[in-house]
Parts: C-alpha cells; structure tokens; sequence
C-alpha cells in the first residue's frame, strides 16, 4: 500500500462523514463539499492502485 492509496482512502472517508453531517444540519453546500472531497478521495486512491500495479508488473518482469 502506498501513501496516495492511504491519504485517497482518508479523503474518501472524511467526505463521507461531511457529507453525512451537511445531511444532519441541512446544509446543502456541506453535503457537496463532502461529495468533492469523496471524488478527490477516490481519484487519489485510483492513482495508489494504478502505482501499486505498474510497481507490480516489473516485479514480475524482473
């Protein structure tokens, strides 16, 4: 696991939760602030596994 897999998964989680309380307070700039982060997490995480699996295939070629 590598750092943009860990910090993409910590952006996806804290987007869920300020999605989550926008929702609570009604806040409808806050529940799309947390959908961003969400994107951004999950972006982020993409390019973790993107890294991880080229990392991987020239183990492999080796």
């Amino acid at each position: 696991m590598n750092k943009d897999q860990i910090k993409g998964t910590a952006k996806d989680i804290a987007g869920k939760t300020q999605q989550g309380a926008g929702k609570l307070v009604g806040s409808k700039e806050q529940q799309a602030k947390g959908l961003k982060k969400q994107v951004a997490g999950k972006l982020q995480k993409n390019v973790g596994d993107l890294k991880e699996a080229i990392k991987d295939t020239n183990k492999h070629k080796h």
